[in-house]
Protein backbone atom coordinates (compact mmCIF):
# COMPACT_ATOMS: atom_id res chain seq x y z
CA UNK A 1 0.00 0.00 0.00
CA UNK A 2 3.12 2.71 1.25
CA UNK A 3 4.16 2.09 -2.11
CA UNK A 4 1.65 2.90 -4.25
CA UNK A 5 0.61 5.92 -2.37
CA UNK A 6 4.50 7.19 -3.13
CA UNK A 7 3.92 6.40 -6.77
CA UNK A 8 0.73 8.09 -6.81
CA UNK A 9 2.55 11.13 -5.45
CA UNK A 10 4.86 10.77 -7.78
CA UNK A 11 3.19 10.71 -10.68
CA UNK A 12 1.06 13.64 -9.39
CA UNK A 13 4.12 15.59 -8.96
CA UNK A 14 5.36 14.75 -12.21
CA UNK A 15 2.45 16.06 -13.73
CA UNK A 16 2.32 18.91 -12.21
CA UNK A 17 5.47 19.92 -13.25
CA UNK A 18 4.40 20.13 -16.49
CA UNK A 19 1.76 22.64 -16.21
CA UNK A 20 2.49 25.75 -18.01
CA UNK A 21 2.54 29.09 -16.32
CA UNK A 22 1.85 32.87 -16.56
CA UNK A 23 3.22 36.11 -15.11
CA UNK A 24 0.73 37.81 -13.08
CA UNK A 25 0.34 40.67 -15.86
CA UNK A 26 -0.86 37.74 -18.19
CA UNK A 27 -4.60 37.24 -17.24
CA UNK A 28 -8.01 37.51 -17.02
CA UNK A 29 -9.72 41.22 -17.19
CA UNK A 30 -6.28 42.78 -18.78
CA UNK A 31 -5.78 45.09 -21.38
CA UNK A 32 -3.85 44.61 -24.74
CA UNK A 33 -2.38 46.90 -26.77
CA UNK A 34 -4.81 47.36 -29.80
CA UNK A 35 -3.55 47.18 -33.59
CA UNK A 36 -0.57 45.77 -32.16
CA UNK A 37 1.61 42.86 -31.99
CA UNK A 38 1.68 41.67 -28.16
CA UNK A 39 3.76 39.70 -26.12
CA UNK A 40 2.28 36.49 -24.80
CA UNK A 41 4.68 34.45 -22.86
CA UNK A 42 5.39 32.05 -19.32
CA UNK A 43 6.72 28.90 -18.57
CA UNK A 44 6.75 25.68 -19.65
CA UNK A 45 8.63 22.21 -19.42
CA UNK A 46 11.68 22.27 -21.96
CA UNK A 47 10.26 21.51 -25.65
CA UNK A 48 6.47 21.62 -24.33
CA UNK A 49 4.13 23.03 -27.19
CA UNK A 50 2.42 25.97 -26.31
CA UNK A 51 -0.68 26.92 -28.46
CA UNK A 52 -2.43 30.51 -27.74
CA UNK A 53 -5.70 31.17 -29.52
CA UNK A 54 -7.36 33.91 -29.16
CA UNK A 55 -11.23 34.75 -29.57
CA UNK A 56 -10.69 37.43 -31.98
CA UNK A 57 -8.45 35.64 -34.65
CA UNK A 58 -8.87 32.31 -36.41
CA UNK A 59 -5.57 31.68 -35.96
CA UNK A 60 -3.38 29.96 -32.93
CA UNK A 61 -0.03 30.81 -32.13
CA UNK A 62 2.21 27.98 -31.04
CA UNK A 63 5.47 28.40 -29.23
CA UNK A 64 8.12 26.10 -27.86
CA UNK A 65 9.82 25.91 -23.96
CA UNK A 66 13.17 27.06 -24.21
CA UNK A 67 15.81 24.98 -22.37
CA UNK A 68 15.61 27.44 -19.65
CA UNK A 69 11.51 26.23 -19.37
CA UNK A 70 10.35 29.87 -21.48
CA UNK A 71 8.19 30.24 -23.91
CA UNK A 72 7.19 33.49 -25.75
CA UNK A 73 5.04 34.18 -28.79
CA UNK A 74 3.48 37.52 -29.91
CA UNK A 75 0.02 37.96 -31.29
CA UNK A 76 -1.99 40.14 -33.27
CA UNK A 77 -4.64 42.45 -31.90
CA UNK A 78 -7.41 44.26 -33.15
CA UNK A 79 -8.79 47.35 -33.09
CA UNK A 80 -10.20 48.57 -29.68
CA UNK A 81 -13.12 46.70 -28.07
CA UNK A 82 -13.81 43.51 -26.08
CA UNK A 83 -14.18 41.55 -24.25
CA UNK A 84 -12.44 38.63 -25.33
CA UNK A 85 -11.21 35.01 -24.10
CA UNK A 86 -8.00 33.91 -24.65
CA UNK A 87 -7.04 30.05 -24.29
CA UNK A 88 -3.48 28.73 -23.96
CA UNK A 89 -2.85 24.89 -23.70
CA UNK A 90 -0.09 22.53 -23.01
CA UNK A 91 -0.15 20.49 -20.73
CA UNK A 92 -2.58 22.09 -19.08
CA UNK A 93 -5.18 24.23 -20.28
CA UNK A 94 -5.58 28.11 -18.62
CA UNK A 95 -8.62 30.39 -20.42
CA UNK A 96 -7.75 33.98 -19.76
CA UNK A 97 -11.82 35.90 -19.71
CA UNK A 98 -12.50 39.00 -19.84
CA UNK A 99 -9.87 40.62 -21.79
CA UNK A 100 -9.97 44.01 -23.32
CA UNK A 101 -8.09 45.31 -26.40
CA UNK A 102 -7.59 49.13 -26.15
CA UNK A 103 -4.27 51.68 -24.94
CA UNK A 104 -2.24 50.44 -21.98
CA UNK A 105 -0.19 53.18 -20.29
CA UNK A 106 2.15 52.52 -16.96
CA UNK A 107 1.92 55.22 -14.46
CA UNK A 108 5.25 55.26 -12.11
CA UNK A 109 6.90 57.38 -9.60
CA UNK A 110 7.15 58.80 -6.29
CA UNK A 111 4.55 59.59 -3.42
CA UNK A 112 2.47 62.31 -5.57
CA UNK A 113 2.21 59.72 -8.44
CA UNK A 114 1.26 57.01 -6.03
CA UNK A 115 -1.94 58.99 -3.77
CA UNK A 116 -5.01 57.57 -4.05
CA UNK A 117 -8.06 58.25 -2.23
CA UNK A 118 -6.97 55.90 0.72
CA UNK A 119 -4.79 59.20 1.42
CA UNK A 120 -7.34 61.18 1.33
CA UNK A 121 -7.59 62.60 -1.95
CA UNK A 122 -10.72 64.29 -1.82
CA UNK A 123 -11.23 64.79 -5.55
CA UNK A 124 -10.58 61.02 -6.10
CA UNK A 125 -13.01 60.37 -3.26
CA UNK A 126 -15.37 62.60 -5.07
CA UNK A 127 -15.46 59.67 -8.37
CA UNK A 128 -16.24 56.26 -6.03
CA UNK A 129 -19.98 56.64 -5.94
CA UNK A 130 -19.92 56.59 -9.83
CA UNK A 131 -16.68 54.82 -10.51
CA UNK A 132 -17.90 51.74 -12.11
CA UNK A 133 -15.91 51.72 -15.00
CA UNK A 134 -15.49 48.47 -17.06
CA UNK A 135 -13.23 50.01 -19.84
CA UNK A 136 -10.57 51.20 -17.59
CA UNK A 137 -8.61 47.99 -15.96
CA UNK A 138 -5.87 48.70 -13.06
CA UNK A 139 -2.72 46.61 -12.58
CA UNK A 140 -1.01 47.67 -9.29
CA UNK A 141 2.30 46.84 -8.30
CA UNK A 142 2.88 46.53 -4.44
CA UNK A 143 6.18 48.12 -3.36
CA UNK A 144 9.20 45.50 -3.53
CA UNK A 145 12.93 45.34 -4.29
CA UNK A 146 15.57 42.96 -5.71
CA UNK A 147 18.92 43.19 -6.22
CA UNK A 148 18.56 41.59 -9.62
CA UNK A 149 15.89 42.00 -12.38
CA UNK A 150 13.31 39.71 -11.41
CA UNK A 151 10.54 37.86 -14.73
CA UNK A 152 7.36 38.19 -12.49
CA UNK A 153 5.63 40.59 -9.90
CA UNK A 154 2.52 40.39 -7.59
CA UNK A 155 -0.55 42.40 -8.93
CA UNK A 156 -3.76 41.35 -10.61
CA UNK A 157 -6.00 42.91 -13.12
CA UNK A 158 -8.81 44.51 -11.71
CA UNK A 159 -11.99 46.38 -13.57
CA UNK A 160 -12.14 50.19 -12.03
CA UNK A 161 -14.82 50.29 -9.38
CA UNK A 162 -15.78 52.13 -6.09
CA UNK A 163 -13.09 49.35 -4.66
CA UNK A 164 -10.42 48.71 -6.58
CA UNK A 165 -10.14 52.51 -7.40
CA UNK A 166 -9.65 53.53 -3.31
CA UNK A 167 -6.16 52.06 -3.87
CA UNK A 168 -5.07 53.15 -7.15
CA UNK A 169 -2.90 56.42 -8.32
CA UNK A 170 -5.31 58.89 -8.84
CA UNK A 171 -2.99 61.03 -11.15
CA UNK A 172 -3.34 57.25 -13.51
CA UNK A 173 -6.65 57.17 -12.73
CA UNK A 174 -8.21 61.01 -14.12
CA UNK A 175 -5.36 60.45 -16.94
CA UNK A 176 -6.76 57.24 -17.58
CA UNK A 177 -10.64 58.29 -17.39
CA UNK A 178 -9.98 60.91 -20.00
CA UNK A 179 -7.91 58.65 -22.39
CA UNK A 180 -11.06 56.42 -21.90
CA UNK A 181 -14.00 58.96 -22.83
CA UNK A 182 -12.05 60.89 -25.60
CA UNK A 183 -10.58 57.70 -27.43
CA UNK A 184 -13.89 55.75 -26.70
CA UNK A 185 -11.65 52.63 -25.87
CA UNK A 186 -10.61 50.68 -22.82
CA UNK A 187 -7.52 51.68 -21.04
CA UNK A 188 -5.48 49.79 -18.72
CA UNK A 189 -3.32 51.42 -16.42
CA UNK A 190 -0.42 49.67 -14.90
CA UNK A 191 0.55 51.53 -11.72
CA UNK A 192 4.48 51.39 -9.96
CA UNK A 193 5.24 54.16 -7.95
CA UNK A 194 6.57 54.56 -4.36
CA UNK A 195 6.52 57.79 -1.88
CA UNK A 196 10.34 59.07 -1.20
CA UNK A 197 11.84 57.05 -3.94
CA UNK A 198 14.56 59.15 -6.23
CA UNK A 199 14.67 58.65 -9.47
CA UNK A 200 18.25 56.32 -9.18
CA UNK A 201 16.34 53.41 -7.66
CA UNK A 202 13.75 53.08 -11.01
CA UNK A 203 16.65 52.44 -13.08
CA UNK A 204 18.82 49.85 -14.10
CA UNK A 205 21.90 50.13 -11.46
CA UNK A 206 24.39 49.66 -14.40
CA UNK A 207 23.95 52.60 -15.85
CA UNK A 208 24.13 54.51 -12.45
CA UNK A 209 26.80 52.31 -11.00
CA UNK A 210 29.19 52.64 -14.24
CA UNK A 211 29.15 56.56 -14.68
CA UNK A 212 31.15 58.39 -12.05
CA UNK A 213 29.06 61.22 -12.21
CA UNK A 214 25.41 59.57 -11.49
CA UNK A 215 27.49 57.14 -8.87
CA UNK A 216 29.05 60.12 -7.13
CA UNK A 217 25.21 61.96 -7.80
CA UNK A 218 23.26 58.87 -6.30
CA UNK A 219 25.65 59.00 -2.61
CA UNK A 220 23.70 61.77 -1.82
CA UNK A 221 20.46 60.07 -1.30
CA UNK A 222 19.45 60.64 1.88
CA UNK A 223 17.60 56.87 3.21
CA UNK A 224 14.36 57.53 4.68
CA UNK A 225 13.37 54.28 5.74
CA UNK A 226 10.52 54.12 3.91
CA UNK A 227 11.66 53.44 0.90
CA UNK A 228 14.77 51.52 -1.26
CA UNK A 229 18.02 53.75 -2.15
CA UNK A 230 19.95 51.34 -4.32
CA UNK A 231 20.18 52.21 -7.97
CA UNK A 232 17.68 49.71 -9.77
CA UNK A 233 16.07 48.06 -6.41
CA UNK A 234 12.74 49.42 -7.76
CA UNK A 235 13.08 48.87 -11.29
CA UNK A 236 14.42 45.28 -10.81
CA UNK A 237 11.21 44.15 -8.62
CA UNK A 238 8.67 46.71 -10.07
CA UNK A 239 9.15 47.66 -14.05
CA UNK A 240 11.37 44.74 -14.88
CA UNK A 241 8.69 42.25 -14.86
CA UNK A 242 6.21 43.79 -16.98
CA UNK A 243 8.62 45.15 -19.58
CA UNK A 244 7.80 42.18 -22.01
CA UNK A 245 3.96 43.72 -21.90
CA UNK A 246 2.83 46.43 -24.63
CA UNK A 247 2.64 49.81 -23.64
CA UNK A 248 1.82 52.64 -25.56
CA UNK A 249 3.69 54.70 -23.43
CA UNK A 250 4.70 56.19 -19.75
CA UNK A 251 3.60 58.60 -16.99
CA UNK A 252 5.85 59.96 -14.15
CA UNK A 253 5.23 62.04 -11.54
CA UNK A 254 8.23 62.84 -9.92
CA UNK A 255 11.67 64.47 -8.82
CA UNK A 256 10.93 65.71 -5.45
CA UNK A 257 13.56 63.36 -3.70
CA UNK A 258 16.71 64.50 -5.83
CA UNK A 259 16.51 68.25 -5.52
CA UNK A 260 19.48 67.25 -3.22
CA UNK A 261 21.53 66.58 -6.55
CA UNK A 262 19.38 68.66 -9.31
CA UNK A 263 22.72 69.16 -11.26
CA UNK A 264 22.60 65.71 -12.47
CA UNK A 265 18.99 64.91 -12.50
CA UNK A 266 18.94 65.62 -16.26
CA UNK A 267 21.48 63.40 -17.46
CA UNK A 268 20.17 60.82 -14.62
CA UNK A 269 16.64 61.21 -15.65
CA UNK A 270 16.88 61.00 -19.72
CA UNK A 271 19.05 57.77 -19.12
CA UNK A 272 16.58 56.23 -17.41
CA UNK A 273 13.66 57.27 -19.93
CA UNK A 274 16.00 55.51 -22.52
CA UNK A 275 16.99 52.50 -20.40
CA UNK A 276 13.39 51.99 -20.30
CA UNK A 277 12.28 52.01 -23.99
CA UNK A 278 15.42 49.62 -24.26
CA UNK A 279 13.92 47.37 -21.95
CA UNK A 280 10.47 47.42 -23.83
CA UNK A 281 12.17 47.50 -26.77
CA UNK A 282 9.87 50.34 -28.01
CA UNK A 283 10.53 53.81 -28.17
CA UNK A 284 7.39 54.86 -26.54
CA UNK A 285 6.41 58.34 -25.47
CA UNK A 286 7.30 59.63 -21.88
CA UNK A 287 5.43 62.38 -20.38
CA UNK A 288 6.17 63.76 -16.94
CA UNK A 289 5.06 66.02 -14.31
CA UNK A 290 7.31 69.31 -13.48
CA UNK A 291 7.58 69.08 -9.64
CA UNK A 292 5.10 71.74 -7.51
CA UNK A 293 5.93 74.55 -5.84
CA UNK A 294 7.10 73.66 -2.20
CA UNK A 295 9.70 75.45 0.41
CA UNK A 296 12.18 73.26 0.14
CA UNK A 297 14.55 73.57 3.42
CA UNK A 298 17.74 73.80 1.39
CA UNK A 299 17.18 77.22 -0.41
CA UNK A 300 16.78 76.62 -4.52
CA UNK A 301 17.19 72.88 -4.81
CA UNK A 302 13.11 72.98 -6.19
CA UNK A 303 13.71 75.71 -8.93
CA UNK A 304 17.12 73.77 -9.77
CA UNK A 305 14.97 70.56 -10.31
CA UNK A 306 12.54 71.85 -12.13
CA UNK A 307 15.11 73.43 -14.09
CA UNK A 308 16.27 70.11 -14.85
CA UNK A 309 13.32 68.88 -15.74
CA UNK A 310 12.70 71.42 -18.21
CA UNK A 311 16.09 70.81 -20.06
CA UNK A 312 14.66 67.28 -19.88
CA UNK A 313 11.72 67.94 -22.04
CA UNK A 314 13.95 68.64 -25.20
CA UNK A 315 14.46 64.81 -24.70
CA UNK A 316 13.04 62.35 -27.64
CA UNK A 317 9.38 61.47 -27.65
CA UNK A 318 9.40 63.11 -24.11
CA UNK A 319 6.51 65.83 -22.78
CA UNK A 320 6.24 68.55 -19.35
CA UNK A 321 3.39 69.55 -17.67
CA UNK A 322 3.60 72.21 -15.73
CA UNK A 323 1.56 72.62 -12.35
CA UNK A 324 3.04 75.83 -10.61
CA UNK A 325 -0.90 76.60 -10.51
CA UNK A 326 -2.48 73.28 -9.28
CA UNK A 327 -0.93 74.55 -5.55
CA UNK A 328 -2.89 75.40 -2.29
CA UNK A 329 -0.28 75.56 0.22
CA UNK A 330 3.59 75.53 -0.86
CA UNK A 331 4.20 74.22 2.14
CA UNK A 332 2.53 70.35 1.47
CA UNK A 333 4.71 68.62 -1.19
CA UNK A 334 1.70 66.75 -1.93
CA UNK A 335 -0.78 69.40 -3.74
CA UNK A 336 -4.26 67.97 -3.25
CA UNK A 337 -5.01 68.67 -6.73
CA UNK A 338 -4.05 65.51 -8.42
CA UNK A 339 -7.91 66.06 -10.90
CA UNK A 340 -6.11 68.62 -12.87
CA UNK A 341 -2.64 66.75 -12.93
CA UNK A 342 -4.03 63.78 -14.86
CA UNK A 343 -5.90 65.66 -17.21
CA UNK A 344 -2.72 67.43 -18.16
CA UNK A 345 -0.93 64.35 -19.07
CA UNK A 346 -4.02 63.00 -20.62
CA UNK A 347 -4.16 66.49 -22.68
CA UNK A 348 -0.40 65.86 -23.84
CA UNK A 349 -1.18 62.24 -24.62
CA UNK A 350 -4.12 62.96 -26.59
CA UNK A 351 -2.45 65.84 -29.13
CA UNK A 352 0.83 64.26 -29.74
CA UNK A 353 0.28 60.32 -29.36
CA UNK A 354 -3.38 60.33 -30.74
CA UNK A 355 -3.30 63.66 -32.80
CA UNK A 356 -6.27 65.18 -31.53
CA UNK A 357 -6.71 68.13 -32.87
CA UNK A 358 -7.81 71.80 -30.89
CA UNK A 359 -6.36 70.30 -27.51
CA UNK A 360 -3.97 72.67 -25.25
CA UNK A 361 -1.17 70.89 -23.91
CA UNK A 362 1.56 72.70 -24.15
CA UNK A 363 2.90 74.97 -21.40
CA UNK A 364 4.39 77.84 -22.75
CA UNK A 365 8.43 77.73 -22.38
CA UNK A 366 11.52 80.54 -22.76
CA UNK A 367 13.02 80.66 -26.43
CA UNK A 368 15.28 83.97 -26.79
CA UNK A 369 15.98 87.34 -25.05
CA UNK A 370 17.17 89.98 -26.54
CA UNK A 371 18.35 93.38 -24.99
CA UNK A 372 16.78 97.07 -26.45
CA UNK A 373 18.26 99.70 -24.23
CA UNK A 374 17.53 98.93 -20.49
CA UNK A 375 14.88 96.70 -21.32
CA UNK A 376 14.64 93.00 -22.47
CA UNK A 377 12.24 91.34 -24.78
CA UNK A 378 11.33 87.69 -24.05
CA UNK A 379 10.19 85.36 -26.30
CA UNK A 380 8.66 81.73 -25.69
CA UNK A 381 7.67 78.76 -27.72
CA UNK A 382 3.97 77.57 -27.32
CA UNK A 383 2.63 80.43 -27.19
CA UNK A 384 1.38 81.61 -30.61
CA UNK A 385 -1.96 82.61 -29.58
CA UNK A 386 -0.61 85.02 -26.70
CA UNK A 387 0.17 85.36 -22.93
CA UNK A 388 -1.77 86.77 -20.29
CA UNK A 389 -1.25 88.27 -16.79
CA UNK A 390 -3.80 86.55 -14.26
CA UNK A 391 -4.71 89.56 -11.97
CA UNK A 392 -3.61 92.80 -12.13
CA UNK A 393 -0.14 92.91 -11.45
CA UNK A 394 2.88 90.43 -13.24
CA UNK A 395 4.61 88.13 -10.01
CA UNK A 396 7.84 86.56 -10.14
CA UNK A 397 9.90 88.41 -12.91
CA UNK A 398 13.32 89.45 -11.75
CA UNK A 399 15.82 91.73 -13.87
CA UNK A 400 19.23 91.70 -13.32
CA UNK A 401 22.53 93.58 -14.48
CA UNK A 402 26.05 92.21 -14.59
CA UNK A 403 26.34 92.87 -11.00
CA UNK A 404 24.10 89.52 -10.74
CA UNK A 405 21.40 91.62 -8.41
CA UNK A 406 18.16 90.44 -9.32
CA UNK A 407 15.27 92.91 -8.57
CA UNK A 408 11.70 92.87 -9.07
CA UNK A 409 10.77 93.79 -12.91
CA UNK A 410 7.72 95.63 -14.38
CA UNK A 411 6.64 93.68 -17.36
CA UNK A 412 4.43 94.22 -20.28
CA UNK A 413 3.00 91.71 -22.55
CA UNK A 414 2.50 91.92 -26.46
CA UNK A 415 0.95 88.65 -28.09
CA UNK A 416 3.93 86.27 -27.34
CA UNK A 417 6.57 88.43 -26.32
CA UNK A 418 7.08 89.79 -23.02
CA UNK A 419 9.12 93.38 -22.52
CA UNK A 420 11.04 93.07 -18.97
CA UNK A 421 12.99 96.41 -17.31
CA UNK A 422 13.36 98.20 -13.55
CA UNK A 423 14.35 101.63 -12.76
CA UNK A 424 17.15 99.99 -10.72
CA UNK A 425 18.28 97.90 -13.62
CA UNK A 426 20.14 100.71 -16.29
CA UNK A 427 21.69 97.76 -18.54
CA UNK A 428 19.85 94.02 -18.17
CA UNK A 429 21.97 91.02 -18.52
CA UNK A 430 19.40 88.22 -17.11
CA UNK A 431 15.62 87.56 -16.56
CA UNK A 432 14.32 85.07 -14.05
CA UNK A 433 10.73 83.93 -13.59
CA UNK A 434 9.10 81.85 -11.16
CA UNK A 435 12.75 80.86 -10.63
CA UNK A 436 12.69 79.64 -6.35
CA UNK A 437 11.33 77.31 -4.88
CA UNK A 438 7.57 78.34 -3.76
CA UNK A 439 7.00 80.49 -6.86
CA UNK A 440 3.40 80.24 -8.51
CA UNK A 441 3.49 83.04 -11.16
CA UNK A 442 0.52 84.52 -13.06
CA UNK A 443 1.94 84.23 -16.51
CA UNK A 444 -0.80 82.02 -18.71
CA UNK A 445 -1.51 80.94 -22.24
CA UNK A 446 -4.41 82.25 -23.62
CA UNK A 447 -5.14 78.93 -23.35
CA UNK A 448 -5.13 79.01 -19.95
CA UNK A 449 -1.78 76.72 -19.28
CA UNK A 450 0.78 78.47 -17.01
CA UNK A 451 4.37 79.79 -18.16
CA UNK A 452 7.00 77.35 -17.23
CA UNK A 453 9.65 78.59 -15.01
CA UNK A 454 12.92 80.16 -16.14
CA UNK A 455 15.85 82.12 -16.27
CA UNK A 456 18.35 83.47 -19.04
CA UNK A 457 21.41 83.30 -17.69
CA UNK A 458 23.70 79.90 -16.09
CA UNK A 459 25.34 82.11 -13.13
CA UNK A 460 25.92 79.72 -10.08
CA UNK A 461 22.77 79.71 -7.97
CA UNK A 462 22.85 79.64 -3.69
CA UNK A 463 21.52 76.85 -1.94
CA UNK A 464 21.76 78.30 1.59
Amino acid sequence: MRGIVITALLCMALSGYGNIRLPRIISSNMVLQQHDSVRIWGWADPYEEVTVTPSWSRQTYKATGSRDARWELKVATPAAGGPHTIIIKGKNTIVLNNVMIGEVWICSGQSNMEMSAEKGLQDVKKELPSAHLNNIRFFHIPKTTAPYPQDDCSGQWAACDSITLQAFSAVGYFFGKRLSRELNVPVGLIAASWGGTAAEVWTPDGIVNNDPVLKQAATKIVPSGMCPNQPGYAFNAMIAPVTPYTIAGAIWYQGENNTGAAGTYKQLFTAMIDSWRAAWKKDFPFYFVQIAPFRYQVKNTGALLQEAQLQSATHHKTGMVVITDLVADTNNVHPANKHDVGLRLANFALADTYHRQGIPFQSPVFSSMRIQGNKAIITFDHADKGLVIKGTTATEWMIAGDDKIFYPAEVAIHRHTVTVWSKMVKAPVAVRYGFRDAAMGNTFSREGLPLAPFRTDNWEVGTK
